[in-house]
């Protein structure tokens, strides 16, 4: 399967990083890999902000997975830092591979280097798959989430 590099996503990286997100039924409707000008603007703003960390899996010079991590300060539990984990998304021939706990893993130790106390995800209630890999890796499922389309 060859070395597995996981670093920070260059400009090139978005239309392979697009291509993830569209690549299933629920991406299929909300993204369009066809026009990349606000994925390249999104990177742009994610590259300049120091608490984004918006990284990709790559092996044998192939871009195979993502995530992204977010760093938030705050005032709640005693001044604690948290860390969000957003748009994880493996190629599809390497789902099963292992490659999702590898990316997970270095979010959570990530998230550590840089000092949080609470890692945290929201996952679609549609993706009973990814729920029982986020239960395996010690995620509990300890709220509710909403959202407000704008």
């Amino acid at each position: 399967m060859g070395d597995l590099e996981i670093r920070p996503a260059a400009a090139e990286d978005v239309p392979a990083i697009v291509a993830m997100l569209a690549d299933d039924p629920l991406g299929a409707r909300r993204e369009s890999p066809d026009d990349l000008t606000p994925y390249l603007a999104a990177h742009a703003r994610l590259a300049t902000d120091p608490n984004q960390h918006l990284v990709v899996a790559v092996r044998d010079g192939r871009v195979v997975g993502t995530l992204q991590l977010t760093v938030i300060p705050g005032l709640s539990r005693k001044g604690s830092t948290r860390s969000i984990i957003e748009g994880v998304r493996i190629h599809s021939d390497e789902r099963g591979s292992g490659l999702g706990t590898q990316l997970i893993t270095w979010a959570v130790d990530e998230s550590r280097r840089q000092g949080c106390q609470l890692v945290q995800l929201t996952s679609d209630v549609t993706r009973t798959d990814a729920h029982r890999f986020y239960e395996r890796l010690g995620f509990v499922a300890s709220h509710v989430g909403f959202k407000l389309q704008l």
